[in-house]
C-alpha cells in the first residue's frame, strides 16, 4: 500500500525543522565563475579595444606628474606641446601582455584568500562614506574610527562578504596621517579577510607597509601573502592624472603592496553620455594608471578597477542604483576578462538612504549583473547607502543574505545520471509520493541549498505570533548581537602592544573586547 502524501501543513513543519538544524553546516560560496552574462556582443569587444588604444595614443592624458612622464617617455611615449602624454601602441600592447594575471589577494587567515582571474567572483564592502546611520538613534551622523572597526568585525563574522574594503572615513581623526594609520589598523584588527585601504599622501604609505610587515612578521612574508592592498585613483576623468595618487601608487609598488587602479567616471558628466563612449574612456584611463605601475615594476599586482558610474541628468548627482550603471559596470568587467586582467567593479551603491525595498532591488540588480559578468572583485556590494555617502551597519547583515543568494546563482546546474534521478522518480511515483525522507534529499539539503540568516521563510501565522516584525528591525537586532559578541583576536595582545609602540593608534584597547572581559 502506498503511504499517504504528507499534508501541506506537515510538509512545511518538517522542512522548517530540518532547514534550521542544518543552517550552520551549509557550504560557503566563494570564487565561483561568472562570465555567462555578456552585455557586449563578441564583435563589439575589439571595437572598444580599438577606441581605448586610440584614446591613449592620439588624445593622451593631461596633467601627468614628472614621475609618470619619465616612465612613459622612457618607454617610447611622448609629451606634446599642450602637455598631453601620449602612449604608443607598442607600449600598450606590451603592458597588456605583461601585467600580472591570476594572482591572489590574501587574508591574514589563508581560508579567506581571494584567488583572482578567470572570471572568478568575490563580493565585499567598500565606500569611504563620511556618514553612518546610527544603529540605535536611526539618524545619520559623522562616522568615527570605532564605527570603522565595528564594520570590519561585522564583515569578519559574515560568511558571504569575502573581503573588507574601507567603508567609512574616521572623521574623528585629527589629521590625515593619523587617519591613514588608524584606518589601516582598525581594518586589519577588525577582520582576518583581505583589506582594501587607502592613503592620503605618499609619505604615509611607508608606515602602512611597516604595519603590514609587523603583522606578517617580515616584508618577505607580507609580499608572499599580501593581506592589504591600496585603492589608488590615479586617473581623474576626463583623461587627467592625479599627481598625489600617482605618487601613492609608486610608493605602494615600491613597498610590495598590491594596487587598485580605479577610475570613477560619470556618464554624461565627466565621461560621454553614451554607454560605449563611457566604457572606452574609463578603460583608457584605468589602463593609463596600470601601465604606469607596470613600468615601475612589471611584477606588481595591479587591479583593473573600472568604475563607469551614472549621473542622473535631471539633477547632476551620481546614481548608484541605476540599470544603466549596472549594465556599464558589467560591460567593464567583460572587457577586463577580454584583456585577461584581474578586475574589479562597483555594485550595490544604492541611492536609498536605508535598507528598504528600493535598497534591496537596486543592490540585487547591480550586484547580480556584475557577478554574472565575471567581475573578480565586486566592491560596495554590502553596507552602503545614499549613493555611497552613508553606511548602515545593519545593511551588512541584510546584504550578507542577498549575497549568498546571488553567489548561488553562479553555480552551474549539474546534469548527470544521478542528478536526473530517474530511479528516484520511479520509486517515489510507485511509493511514498514525496521525496522528503529520501537519503539523497537529506544529504543534499546540506550541500546544495543556501539558507538565509535573517530572511523570513515562516508561515503567516508564525510571523504574526512573533509580532509581525519588519526585516530591518530583525537585521538591527542581529547586528547588535554580532557587535556584542564578536571581537576578533587574531592580532594578539603582544603584537598589538608592538603596533601601538610604533604607531599612534587611537582606537582604545577597551573598545576591542567584550565588556565582560575588561
Amino acid at each position: 500500500m502506498h503511504k499517504k502524501e504528507p499534508t501541506t501543513k506537515n510538509r512545511r513543519r518538517r522542512r522548517s525543522k530540518d532547514t534550521s538544524s542544518k543552517q550552520s553546516a551549509q557550504v560557503i560560496l566563494r570564487g565561483l565563475t561568472g562570465g555567462r552574462y555578456q552585455p557586449l556582443n563578441a564583435s563589439d569587444l575589439p571595437k572598444i579595444d580599438t577606441a581605448v588604444r586610440t584614446i591613449l595614443t592620439d588624445i593622451g592624458m593631461i596633467e601627468a606628474p614628472e614621475i609618470v612622464i619619465a616612465q612613459v617617455t622612457k618607454a617610447g611615449g611622448r609629451l606634446d606641446s599642450e602637455g598631453r602624454l601620449h602612449f604608443t601602441g607598442e607600449l600598450i600592447e606590451n603592458a597588456l601582455q605583461g601585467l600580472a594575471r591570476n594572482f591572489s589577494l590574501c587574508g591574514q587567515d589563508p581560508k579567506y584568500d581571494l584567488h583572482l582571474g578567470n572570471a572568478s567572483v568575490y563580493v565585499g564592502s567598500g565606500g569611504a562614506a563620511p556618514l553612518i546611520l546610527d544603529l540605535k538613534a536611526g539618524r545619520y551622523r559623522d562616522s568615527t574610527l570605532r564605527d570603522l572597526y565595528d564594520a570590519a568585525r561585522l564583515v569578519d563574522n559574515l560568511d558571504n562578504i569575502h573581503f573588507f574594503s574601507r567603508s567609512l572615513v574616521a572623521r574623528d581623526m585629527p589629521d590625515l596621517k593619523t587617519l591613514d594609520i588608524n584606518t589601516a589598523y582598525a581594518c586589519l584588527a577588525g577582520t582576518q579577510k583581505h583589506v582594501f585601504a587607502a592613503a592620503s599622501n605618499a609619505v604615509f604609505v611607508k608606515d602602512i607597509a611597516k604595519m603590514c610587515y609587523t603583522i606578517a612578521g617580515s616584508r618577505e612574508a607580507f609580499e608572499a601573502r599580501p593581506f592589504l592592498s591600496l585603492n589608488c585613483n590615479m586617473p581623474v576623468p576626463p583623461l587627467r592624472f592625479d599627481a598625489e595618487s600617482c605618487e601613492i601608487a609608486a610608493e605602494a609598488v615600491y613597498y610590495g603592496i598590491p594596487v587598485h587602479s580605479n577610475t570613477f567616471g560619470q556618464m554624461g558628466a565627466s565621461s560621454p553620455v553614451t554607454m560605449a563612449g563611457t566604457i572606452a574612456q574609463t578603460i583608457a584611463e584605468t589602463l593609463a594608471g596600470m601601465i604606469f605601475a607596470w613600468l615601475l615594476n612589471p611584477q606588481a599586482k595591479v587591479i583593473f578597477g573600472t568604475r563607469p558610474m551614472l549621473t542622473d541628468l535631471r539633477t547632476g548627482a551620481m546614481s548608484g542604483g541605476s540599470p544603466e550603471g549596472a549594465i556599464a559596470m558589467a560591460a567593464s568587467a567583460q572587457m577586463g576578462n577580454y584583456y585577461g586582467l584581474v578586475n574589479s567593479t562597483i555594485a550595490g551603491a544604492t541611492d536609498s538612504k536605508v535598507a528598504d525595498a528600493q535598497s534591496g532591488y537596486e543592490k540585487a540588480l547591480t550586484v547580480t549583473l556584475a557577478a554574472h559578468a565575471g567581475s573578480n572583485l565586486v566592491t560596495q556590494a554590502s553596507g552602503m547607502q545614499a549613493s555611497l555617502m552613508g553606511c548602515a551597519l545593519e545593511s551588512y547583515v541584510i546584504d550578507n543574505d542577498m549575497l549568498g543568494s546571488i553567489m548561488k546563482t553562479l553555480t552551474p546546474i549539474e546534469v548527470t545520471d544521478e542528478t536526473l534521478a530517474i530511479h528516484s522518480i520511479d520509486e517515489v511515483a510507485h511509493g511514498e509520493g514525496h521525496f522528503l525522507g529520501r537519503n539523497e534529499t537529506l544529504e543534499r539539503m546540506q550541500s546544495d541549498f543556501v539558507y538565509p540568516d535573517i530572511a523570513d521563510r515562516r508561515s503567516i501565522t508564525e510571523w504574526e505570533n512573533d509580532g509581525t516584525r519588519e526585516f530591518r528591525s530583525i537585521a538591527i537586532e542581529r547586528t547588535q548581537q554580532i557587535l556584542d559578541q564578536h571581537y576578533p583576536t587574531h592580532i594578539n595582545s603582544k603584537l598589538d602592544v608592538a603596533l601601538r609602540e610604533q604607531f599612534d593608534i587611537r582606537l582604545p584597547r577597551s573598545s576591542m573586547m567584550n565588556s565582560s572581559a575588561i
